[in-house]
């Protein structure tokens, strides 16, 4: 290790993609090692049986309003127009289903209420919020006028506390009332699930995007090898390979695992996900569908709407389901669970790594926080500039 490279980087998703390209442009020797056997981390996609482009661990879309991440992505990949639309889907109170956008704007308004009504509706609340904004639920709440603190009863019911049950195994007592507050009313017909400045899909997928990323003489990665093996921190000096390692590292993996769980493990979400292929050119017509009354999972999602792919008669969807994360064989930890006590645990575990000057925590699990793929690209960027 000392004698070929003068960085280490634990694993290949978005964190330590970039960061290790960002360090090799700038002259270092980056050695990466990847736990699974393929680049790309949670954003890995790839053709199924049926030739169909998926993504292996649920549905990836870009979007941002960091130019400076856009720009340097797109050295990588060139992009896909895409701006995704999601529609929850529930039962309509007469024994069939309904579908209306989310977030919850001012067609679902129509749709929930009926179109008089729910225009009705629409033009009393910008007229008491303004048009094109997002009000939360509680500003809702708060109105004097009953009509308007009934929307807000009606978001919640119908598109946040179902959801929110079965994405985090919580009761209505348990959800957080901060994250009620939170939910918004989009006061517009923008159905757009996101409205950054800068959206799309990476035009042959993502995993080309990130072959490219590590394409570098600077770089050598290692698949289906744990960097954990070859990590000591029992010692005063972080050791690799059984030597001292004065350079930097950079870990993007769990941080209780990193320290063999000994304050105890922190609490994660995973997901299981059950793939089907469908002799038909179209499912859903949309990418996602969300769930947010009933049936088990979360949401459904079809790719071809999200890659663009041209495939007549077969179509993927995979359907999306929520659970606690055990640390089984197998399980990825996907959505770290915040609140005092579990921040209060990764700070232990946090001031561990910071006992060593070179061990640099990067990304959703080693910062125990939720991260957009932007978000973290930027921090990585900004990590290299520091190192």
């Amino acid at each position: 290790m000392n004698e070929g490279f003068n960085v280490l980087v634990a694993g290949a998703g978005y964190a330590g993609a970039v960061a290790a390209r960002a360090l090799a442009d700038r002259g270092k020797r980056v050695l990466v090692l990847e736990r699974r056997p393929h680049i790309g981390g949670n954003a890995y996609d790839r053709l199924d049986g049926a030739g169909v482009l998926i993504h292996q661990y649920g549905p990836h879309i870009f979007h941002t309003n960091d130019r400076r991440v856009f720009d340097w992505l797109s050295r990588f990949t060139r992009w896909r127009d895409y701006e995704h639309r999601v529609v929850a889907d529930l039962p309509d109170g007469k024994g069939g289903r309904m579908t209306f956008p989310v977030p919850f704007n001012l067609t679902s308004l129509e749709t929930a209420y009926g179109p008089e009504r729910g225009r009705a509706l629409g033009d009393k609340l910008m007229a008491a919020y303004g048009a094109e904004r997002k009000v939360t639920i509680l500003e809702l709440r708060q109105s004097e006028d009953p009509e308007i603190r009934q929307v807000a009863d009606y978001v919640y019911e119908h598109v946040f506390v179902h959801y929110t049950m079965k994405q985090w195994g919580q009761t209505p007592e348990e959800i957080d009332p901060n994250t009620t507050a939170r939910v918004p009313v989009f006061l517009s017909r923008d159905d757009r699930y996101f409205q950054d400045t800068y959206q799309g899909m990476p035009l042959e997928g993502y995993t080309p995007m990130f072959e490219r990323m590590l394409d570098h003489p600077g770089i050598t990665v290692e698949l289906s090898t744990d960097a954990l093996d070859r990590l000591d921190l029992s010692g005063e000096a972080l050791k690799v390979d059984g030597a001292p390692f004065a350079g930097p590292v950079i870990y993007t993996g769990q941080a209780d695992e990193l320290f063999a769980f000994r304050f105890g493990p922190l609490p994660y979400r995973t997901l299981d996900f059950r793939f089907e292929t469908l002799e038909r050119d179209d499912f859903q017509g949309y990418g996602t569908v969300n769930y947010t009354v009933d049936r088990d999972y979360t949401r459904i999602t079809e790719f071809k709407h999200l890659t663009g792919q041209v495939k007549p008669g077969v179509t993927t969807i995979v359907e999306e389901y929520s659970r606690a994360y055990t640390g089984a064989e197998g399980e990825i930890p996907y959505y770290a669970i915040i609140n005092l006590d579990n921040n209060a645990l990764y700070a232990k575990y946090k001031a561990e790594a910071d006992k060593f000057p070179n061990l640099h925590l990067l990304g959703r699990l080693a910062e125990y926080k939720y991260y957009n793929m932007d978000a973290i690209a930027g921090r990585a960027l900004d990590l290299a500039e520091k190192l």
